[in-house]
């Protein structure tokens, strides 16, 4: 039965992954410095630093992604392995996503009470950067309350069997 739920969070976090990498190469293979700069007046360096953040998630996302292809087609189902990806997507996906390398956005946490995106912007960003992150905010929310589990259980798990 724990196999199952392992499996079944595997399964959600792939189709999610692979809907955030989609867009998030459709965007970057299609952006430049200078098209942001043309959809608001801002720093290029700014500009230069969010597209590295996404960039980041990209390369971590699409590594999740793999990982979970990998144990999703993997007979027989093995349980350790996907705890320690989904582990790892969680502290490297999830945890990008709201807390960028760059701290050029960050998450208002009071944002769950009022409806509103959690995700505010240290800086004006340019709206294609805030429709991007908007529209992939809700599938990280899910995984992270999927996953949320992995941050605390999968280490004590570790350390109990040491």
């Amino acid at each position: 039965m724990a196999n199952m739920v392992v499996k079944s969070q595997i399964e959600l976090v792939e189709q999610k992954l692979a809907s955030s990498v989609k867009e998030l190469n459709q965007y970057l293979n299609h952006v430049t410095i200078l098209s942001l700069k043309e959809e608001i007046q801002g720093e290029e360096s700014d500009y230069a630093l969010l597209l590295s953040n996404l960039r980041r998630l990209a390369v971590f996302c699409e590594e999740g992604l793999d990982a979970c292809r990998v144990i999703s087609g993997t007979e027989p189902f093995r349980k350790a392995a996907a705890e320690r990806t989904l582990y790892r997507i969680y502290h490297q996906c999830i945890e990008e996503f709201y807390n960028p390398k760059h701290d050029l956005w960050y998450e208002d946490s009071r944002s769950a009470y009022t409806g509103r995106n959690a995700i505010k912007y240290r800086k004006a960003a340019p709206p294609s950067i805030e429709r991007l992150i908007s529209s992939m905010e809700s599938d990280f929310q899910l995984m992270r309350e999927e996953l949320q589990f992995y941050e605390t259980d999968y280490v004590t798990k570790m350390t109990q069997s040491q």
